[in-house]
């Protein structure tokens, strides 16, 4: 069995809440992002972009989160607007992969949607290679117009995940895999 396989056979989601410095930076987080960017994409219109968040970046976007959630939600408590806040502090590097998708006369939007998530996966794959763990994730402000404006993407742009990634603070466990005579059939058998 070769590395790679080993690999994707033990890689495992870790909540951003468990994850820790160190994590990607300079150089290897460049590698992290070039490696991501070598997904299938029909057409080359690469439709996506990366958006890091690290260091002073990283509190000025949970503030961004904060203040919005405060003002959608007038009745919070301090503590539920910390928690939200929190959201984007957990792990020393994000990357929000944001898909760009355009109606294009022979790509259908589609195509261009799995690309971007495409590029998450592979991400975090390579972050294990890497010696660091992670997690792809939304939560309420990748669909939030004003959090999405404040973080610089366009009116047509979404947000296809968050990649966090960082050092693991505990053991990684396992969950339960699908049953794979439930989910796997053969056509024409």
């Amino acid at each position: 069995m070769t590395d790679t396989l080993s690999l994707l056979k033990l890689r495992r989601s870790v909540p951003p809440q468990f994850l820790s410095v160190p994590g990607p930076e300079g150089a290897q987080l460049d590698e992290l992002l070039a490696i991501a960017a070598r997904v299938p994409d029909h057409g080359k219109l690469v439709p996506w972009r990366f958006i890091v968040f690290s260091g002073p970046g990283r509190e000025r976007a949970a503030e961004v989160v904060a203040r919005v959630f405060r003002e959608r939600n007038t009745q919070a408590t301090e503590e539920q607007v910390e928690f939200e806040r929190k959201r984007l502090l957990h792990a020393p590097a994000i990357v929000a992969v944001v898909s760009r998708a355009r109606e294009h006369v022979k790509i259908p939007l589609w195509e261009q949607e799995l690309s971007a998530g495409a590029v998450c996966m592979t991400m975090l794959v390579a972050a294990y290679a890497m010696g660091y763990a992670g997690s792809w994730l939304t939560g309420w402000f990748a669909f939030d117009r004003e959090v999405l404006t404040a973080f610089g993407l366009a009116e047509d742009e979404r947000i296809a995940g968050f990649v966090h990634i960082g050092t693991p603070t505990a053991p990684i466990t396992d969950r339960d895999r699908p049953v794979m005579s439930e989910i796997v059939s053969h056509y024409g058998a």
